[in-house]
């Protein structure tokens, strides 16, 4: 891998001149994106959006979603021209213009899609054995597998129908996974298989690197889209999260890494300048799937893996909140939070807006910091 010295001054300047670059690169894009939004309505609804049908916030509906695409053109247009590593960034890249693709299918989806229908496992079972040809009956037959698993995937969301559906999106995010898994364990050498445990530990994994791989790109993507419900949170929060990786990879003395991260900081504080309530622009599944992935993909291929529950603290808080409100519906059948994810719990408990963010904010900054220390040691 392409590298320098650990602590390399240079590097570290080479680092904050491609974040000053990707703020006043995205600072310049925004007022053209935020128009282009606008043209287009490429805005939040109520009829498809469930958290605004509170007062407090219908002054949501009608600001712009796909932010985030900001910050997704931004830095593949700064990697492709100053960054690219072809055996370290573009793999990277790829996968967060993948999941960023599927994030916007879903955005433009949600606003524009007709409502999409299901056919139950049952309803599917019956077509079975009634239907008048015997090869409708095969093919249903042979779709039972498929129907069992969109059903299943269901109970993991409460999806409208019109964007993309769970099973729908657990697919393209578990080939996503599978196309990082397949670059760490056959691209980037053994060292990746083997799990780093802060001071001096080492797990050897072997190939069961590819299923640990595949679970955090697709829990992380998720995680982050599930934390992107007020304005200001998601966008600060990775700031944290990517500076933490930027100095992580600096002290590893991953150039690549250290520069990709640095990129990501700098078009983050311009989104987020434009995201703070009231938000210009919000960043959509384009961005929080996007970015999501990228922060999974970087923390593993610095071989930190074991951190980014940390350096993804707020959203994985946000992700397990939403798990364990499921699990209380279906199993007990009662709310453990009066909303999830967390964040519209506190709304209800009569937090404002700004509160929530800034204590999120501070508690997530603090995790980022304990996953700094630790990479130290």
């Amino acid at each position: 891998m392409m590298s320098c010295q650990p602590f390399s001054p240079e590097l570290l300047e080479q680092a904050f001149l491609y974040l000053l670059c990707a703020t006043i690169g995205a600072f310049i894009l925004a007022p053209l994106l935020t128009k282009f939004l606008y043209k287009f309505k490429i805005t939040r609804r109520s009829e498809y959006d469930f958290t605004l049908q509170g007062a407090d916030r219908a002054g949501k509906v009608g600001t712009p979603i796909m932010g985030g695409l900001l910050v997704i053109v931004v830095v593949t247009i700064i990697t492709l021209l100053f960054n690219w590593e072809r055996s370290y960034t573009y793999v990277p890249i790829g996968v967060m213009g993948l999941s960023a693709l599927l994030g916007a299918a879903d955005d433009l989806m949600n606003i524009f899609g007709a409502k999409r229908r299901s056919r139950s496992f049952a309803n599917t079972w019956l077509l079975v054995r009634i239907h008048r040809h015997w090869y409708a009956r095969i093919f249903y037959f042979c779709s039972l597998p498929w129907v069992a698993f969109r059903q299943l995937a269901s109970a993991l969301g409460s999806h409208p129908g019109r964007g993309i559906q769970v099973h729908e999106k657990l697919l393209m995010q578990f080939i996503a996974g599978g196309v990082t898994a397949w670059w760490i364990y056959f691209k980037l050498g053994e060292n990746w298989r083997s799990l780093w445990v802060p001071f001096d530990g080492v797990i050897n994994l072997g190939w069961w690197i590819i299923p640990l791989v595949i679970l955090l790109v697709m829990f992380t993507a998720n995680a982050v889209n599930i934390a992107d419900g007020l304005d200001g949170l998601a966008g600060g929060a990775l700031i944290m999260t990517f500076l933490g990786l930027m100095i992580i990879s600096w002290i590893e003395g991953r150039v690549a890494f250290t520069l990709l991260n640095g990129t990501v900081v700098g078009a983050l504080i311009a989104y987020t300048y434009f995201n703070i309530k009231p938000a210009r622009f919000q960043m959509g599944d384009v961005g929080t799937l996007g970015l999501g992935a990228l922060f999974a993909i970087n923390a593993i291929a610095v071989n930190k893996t074991i951190l980014i529950p940390l350096l993804g603290f707020i959203f994985y808080v946000e992700a397990i909140s939403v798990l364990i409100q499921i699990f209380c519906r279906r199993m007990l059948g009662k709310r453990f939070f009066k909303m999830a994810p967390i964040h519209h719990h506190f709304e209800f408990r009569g937090w404002s807006e700004e509160k929530i963010v800034m204590r999120f904010w501070l508690i997530h900054s603090f995790f980022v910091i304990v996953a700094v220390w630790l990479a130290l040691h």
